[in-house]
């Protein structure tokens, strides 16, 4: 160990006289000063005992920069996805249109009526800001809008079936995002869970030889995370209305990620659509605001009016209700609905809806942007997915941008470690990038990050 070099560190006070650590000082605060050079010294320290050479002032200066940046750094960052998942869960689900994110900044700035009543002058409800939208695209007397559909659930299941038995097919006992189970956040709502049928085949029959005395509801549960391929079957839900309806019972339609245009325009397998659960008679339908929708985190309820009147007064209702910001995105994305403009405003269907001709033309593009700046990139045909618990299985072909290296896992970490971070996939040992997920406005920051990550 060389005691001289430990000896010869400058000390805090010392560091804090120069020139450079007073402009962190000035920039950044005393406090967090002083501990990002504290915990330098440290290092330093024991960079010295490991046999290291002992840095210069300069160097702690521009060290304990370094430390500031990096703690002060949120941990929430915007991120470009190049994967080609569509709704990435792990990425922040559906990104919004331009405005929605104009609603929610305008109501962010400052007051709104968010419960007030502008015409009375007096006090009103948050829930009417979206109610309307969402009952004149879906045909639901009315409606309730909390912070996902998994609180959607849960409340349901607690305001009506607490201490009662709701009945529900094997095959849609699912498990959601974070190892959350349809049959767990039954259990907790107090609802006595009654299974019927078997995972692959059920039949209307056997909800019906299962309803007793306790019997409060039928549940039916998409399966829009998983598919049953081969010797299945299970009932419509124009199969379980009339039974519901002649035994006094309600039924309660989970769609999970739903959705307001039909899939199959696109190529892909119809998806159950949130209109078509309501026109076909279920008591209540529940879905996601973030995934095909393409709106902020939701949870969206729709149904008998009763019902939803219900819901709104029961105390757990307050401990799930959702925000101003939350609102103003949601009612801004279903007006792109109501005005036919989905397809180009919001980005998820904006995405599912790119030709493959289109993204050859934006690979051929990619392709020549970052040859200009050195990197060597091949266009391979690939597929992209819908993601986000979506139509399993399912994929639309793209062009991929491949990038052959030594370690493309490395490559990946250090586009992930750049700001803002790259994420990409790796495919038959390279790297690539879809052009499907990443939005116009990005491109240029990407082709340069990519750069700087092959040549750092």
């Amino acid at each position: 160990m060389n005691t001289n070099a430990l000896r010869n560190l400058p000390s805090v006070d010392r560091l804090l006289q120069t020139e450079a650590v007073a402009e962190l000082a000035a920039r950044w605060g005393h406090t967090l000063t002083v501990a990002a050079i504290r915990e330098t010294l440290d290092a330093a320290r024991a960079a010295i005992r490991a046999g290291g050479p002992a840095p210069s002032p300069a160097e702690l200066a521009v060290q304990a920069a370094e430390r500031l940046a990096a703690s002060l750094r949120p941990t929430l960052r915007p991120a470009i996805n190049a994967t080609g998942v569509i709704v990435h869960t792990n990425l922040g689900r559906a990104p919004l249109s331009a405005e929605a994110r104009a609603a929610m900044n305008a109501v962010a700035v400052g007051y709104s009526n968010l419960e007030y009543d502008l015409e009375a002058g007096k006090r009103g409800s948050r829930y009417v800001h979206a109610e309307e939208l969402l009952c004149r695209l879906t045909g639901a007397e009315a409606a309730l809008v909390v912070n996902n559909n998994a609180a959607a659930v849960l409340l349901i299941l607690m305001c009506f079936a607490q201490g009662r038995e709701v009945i529900i097919s094997r095959g849609q006992l699912v498990e959601i995002g974070g190892g959350f189970r349809i049959p767990d956040v039954m259990r907790q709502s107090g609802a006595h869970l009654v299974e019927v049928g078997t995972t692959n085949r059920t039949y209307a029959r056997d909800y019906e030889a299962a309803i007793g005395e306790k019997t409060v509801a039928l549940m039916r549960v998409h399966r829009s995370n998983f598919r049953l391929l081969g010797f299945t079957h299970e009932p419509a839900l124009a199969e379980l209305v009339p039974l519901a309806e002649a035994e006094g019972l309600l039924l309660f339609d989970d769609l999970g990620s739903g959705t307001l245009l039909d899939t199959a325009r696109y190529g892909l397998t119809h998806e159950p659509t949130i209109q078509e659960s309501v026109a076909a008679g279920a008591s209540l339908v529940s879905c996601s605001g973030d995934k095909l929708l393409g709106g902020p985190q939701a949870g969206i309820i729709l149904g008998r009016a009763d019902l939803i009147a219900r819901l709104k007064k029961f105390p757990l209702t307050r401990a799930l209700r959702v925000d101003k910001t939350t609102l103003a995105g949601l009612q801004a994305t279903l007006r792109h609905y109501l005005l036919d403009e989905a397809a180009e405003k919001v980005p998820v269907w904006r995405m599912i809806g790119q030709s493959e001709a289109a993204l050859a033309e934006r690979a051929a593009a990619w392709q020549r942007e970052l040859q200009a700046r050195g990197v060597a990139a091949q266009i391979v045909p690939g597929r992209s997915t819908v993601g986000g618990g979506s139509l399993p299985g399912e994929t639309l072909p793209t062009r991929l941008i491949a990038l052959t290296a030594d370690s493309p896992d490395a490559l990946a970490a250090r586009l992930r470690a750049g700001e803002p971070p790259v994420i990409a996939r790796i495919e038959a040992d390279r790297l690539v990038l879809d052009p499907r997920t990443v939005l116009p406005e990005q491109e240029e920051t990407l082709w340069q990050r990519v750069a700087e990550a092959v040549h750092p």
